[in-house]
């Protein structure tokens, strides 16, 4: 759901539903990271709902937001498969004791 100006679209909001404030402030970090945004802010109309409208341009914005999510996916489970196979290799590894 879309709210704002006809005439101006960089005077949109963004309706989203069923999010809150962790998807609203990372939306809203990558936003202003966009030099064409020259302010970006969200709210969240009452604690009760979930809802939250975000103003300013959305596309390029999530776009980064998830090859942000999908880097930190991508180094997190690196790591885990590095700590695991670190620690097999010390179970198996009966000399060290």
């Amino acid at each position: 759901m879309e709210h704002g100006s006809l005439t101006d679209s960089s005077a949109s909001t963004f309706a989203i539903m069923e999010e809150d404030h962790t998807f609203a402030n990372s939306a809203r970090f990558v936003l202003n990271q966009d030099p064409r945004v020259a302010f970006c802010g969200y709210s969240i109309p009452h604690p009760a709902d979930r809802k939250v409208n975000i103003r300013d341009v959305m596309k390029d914005a999530l776009q980064d937001l998830v090859v942000m999510c999908q880097h930190v996916r991508e180094t997190f489970d690196k790591a885990v498969a590095n700590h695991k196979s670190k620690k097999s290799a010390e179970e198996m590894d009966v000399d060290q004791k």
